[in-house]
């Protein structure tokens, strides 16, 4: 089969992320198996608090990064979601970067990449954001990646140990699973 295409969702936007480890840590996993991961970083878009999704914009009249990111959405065959967590809960910056959209995410499987600097890993920021992606058209996959200390587990340009790669590649595969079967089922015709 064809490489997929992929947008990875990265959604922090602090000054002193790490988030951006784990982002680089699951592409060099999708290009290894040469499939396209493309990195939708909030913190380089910059994207205004939502007042209007892209739906909501007369056709060609939406800002440019709404433009360029619904035509790569169109073509995703699924999405990558790196969250941190916040208070328990996702970063505000990664909802804004999701609500800008929709009927761009459905049909399309995602998978959560989740991270912080304890324990955990983002697993309760994880299950709150799975809510979201199921209610926007792209429900995730049962697995998740979370990594937990994830200053000390990945390096600056999101290398890790043998134990995380295994676990990426586990993740990986499963995410792909999704993302291949719906493919052609998506491209035969949706419910609506």
């Amino acid at each position: 089969m064809s490489a997929l295409t992929i947008p990875v969702l990265l959604g922090s936007v602090r000054r002193d992320r790490v988030g951006d480890r784990a982002a680089r840590l699951v592409m060099d996993g999708l290009h290894a198996r040469g499939h396209e991961p493309v990195l939708v970083d909030a913190l380089a878009l910059q994207l205004p608090l939502l007042d209007r999704m892209y739906k909501e914009h007369p056709p060609g009249e939406a800002p440019e990064p709404l433009e360029r990111l619904a035509a790569l959405y169109r073509r995703a065959d699924g999405f990558l979601v790196v969250s941190g967590e916040y208070n328990h809960g996702i970063p505000p910056a990664l909802k804004n970067l999701l609500d800008h959209f929709l009927e761009e995410y459905f049909w399309r499987p995602s998978g959560i990449v989740c991270y912080s600097a304890g324990a955990f890993g983002g697993v309760r920021a994880a299950m709150q954001l799975r809510m979201s992606l199921a209610e926007m058209g792209m429900p995730s996959v049962p697995s998740l990646l979370p990594i937990p200390r994830i200053a000390e587990e990945l390096t600056e340009g999101g290398q890790g140990s043998e134990r995380i790669l295994r676990s990426r590649d586990r993740f990986l595969d499963e995410f792909l699973w999704y993302a291949r079967a719906l493919r052609p089922a998506k491209a035969a015709g949706t419910p609506y």
